[in-house]
């Protein structure tokens, strides 16, 4: 990176502190997706008392989001490649807060079923996106750090978010929370207008190819293939679980549902702080060791989360809040760890086919929860929990074996800066 960098305004900065306005901006456009993906799950009672809907409906709802973000990012890894980080991150948000927009204002069930899948065609890769930007900004040695600080957006969420969807939803209608998001998106997506660099020197280091070659290549080398199975196996262990946790804690645990919010809270909170720290340590001490660490604390908090009983509420949600922490900190050393597999000129199509395994491994882990639960009534309890833990289980073990698989991708002279900064251009701030 140069020693200054253009800013809007005829500022000058460091590049610290060019970094920090991006992370800032990128986390924030994460909070919104974020929220709007994970608000629909504590939701869930609510969704399925309201719209009159089964266990496996609901799990259609979440798995729609998943699966479409899927085969879009699919489809974007052949694209995203061709066009500067800017316009590609704005394109998709852009899309997000319109099909946001929708979800609001969908009437029943099937309106919203088709809002959810076309919110997760944009919304999907936009996490793939962010973390491409984040690969070509930092260098090796600190992109655990930064991919912890994006991943913090996800505590945020859970913390402010989540809790202040299920307020409007209870108060409001669960239409609510995704109108709201959408007035909030506009803003973030004038920020990131302004501020986010074009960020186009992977243009010059790629030959152009069509999209099909360009899937097939994405698709077909033995290091991506290496990191799209840890991806799997990550997420479909985690949603197989994630998706039903409300379900479960007020079917099964007793949890009130005016209750739900401490969950998300705790857990954030715990995210907050734990997400930055686990990053450093993944920097310092390598990500397949520190993954490892925290995937075998996820297997021990997912199993008491899956088989719990009527218990405190308080011992309920510092279980669940636990299993968040794991779960999260296992993806902040997982993701930089795939994130610097790959090449930069391969990163943007790569990020966002890693996006779409990542979604339909997802779809796929929570579609598999519904059919192995059982609800019969509507305020039974739910049947089956502790088998989706097992199925966790054996795809979190599959985990700790292909994450020693995965390894950096060889820097080449023109993806290093000299002095190992970061190769933003300059000037940065212009499309």
């Amino acid at each position: 990176m140069s020693e200054t960098t253009q800013i809007p305004g005829d500022a000058r900065t460091s590049p610290a502190r060019v970094e920090a306005i991006l992370l800032l901006v990128l986390a924030s456009a994460q909070f919104t997706n974020i929220v709007d993906f994970m608000v629909v799950m504590p939701l869930g009672p609510q969704l399925m008392r309201v719209l009159t809907i089964s266990t496996e409906q609901f799990g259609l709802i979440v798995s729609s989001y998943t699966i479409s973000a899927g085969l879009a990012g699919l489809l974007g890894s052949s694209l995203l490649d061709r066009f500067g980080r800017k316009r590609a991150f704005l394109t998709l948000y852009g899309g997000f807060l319109l099909g946001t927009l929708i979800c609001g204002l969908a009437g029943n069930y099937y309106q919203l079923l088709v809002a959810r899948m076309a919110t997760g065609a944009f919304g999907g890769i936009l996490g793939g996106m962010a973390l491409a930007i984040i690969g070509d900004v930092f260098p090796e040695e600190r992109r655990g750090r930064a991919t912890g600080v994006l991943m913090s957006a996800f505590a945020v969420a859970s913390v402010i978010g989540v809790p202040s969807g299920l307020y409007l939803g209870t108060k409001l209608g669960w239409n609510a929370p995704f109108l709201v998001l959408a007035a909030l998106s506009l803003p973030i997506l004038g920020l990131a207008t302004w501020y986010l660099p074009p960020l186009r020197d992977h243009l010059s280091r790629s030959t152009p190819i069509s999209p099909l070659a360009q899937i097939v290549e994405t698709l077909s080398r033995a290091d991506h293939l290496r990191a799209f199975a840890l991806t799997a196996s990550i997420m479909l262990g985690g949603f197989a679980v994630i998706p039903y946790i409300s379900v479960s804690l007020v079917s099964n645990v007793g949890v009130p549902e005016a209750k739900l919010p401490l969950v998300f809270v705790t857990g954030g909170l715990l995210t907050l702080i734990g997400s930055p720290l686990i990053g450093r340590m993944a920097d310092r001490h390598g990500k397949p060791r520190i993954y490892r660490i925290v995937a075998v604390f996820s297997i021990v908090c997912m199993l008491l989360v899956t088989n719990l009983r009527p218990v405190p509420v308080a011992v309920a949600v510092v279980l669940a809040g636990s299993f968040m922490l794991s779960n999260a900190g296992r993806m902040v050393a997982a993701l930089a760890l795939v994130t610097s597999s790959v090449a930069a000129k391969r990163r943007g199509g790569f990020m966002s086919a890693n996006s779409a395994v990542q979604h339909l491994s997802a779809g796929l882990g929570a579609y598999l929860g519904s059919v192995i639960l059982s609800k019969p009534l509507v305020d039974g309890p739910l049947h089956n929990y502790g088998k989706v833990g097992l199925l966790s289980l054996a795809s979190t073990l599959v985990s700790l074996w292909l994450v020693g698989r995965v390894g950096p991708a060889p820097a080449t002279v023109a993806e290093t800066a000299p002095d190992g900064a970061s190769p933003l251009p300059t000037p940065a701030f212009s499309d």
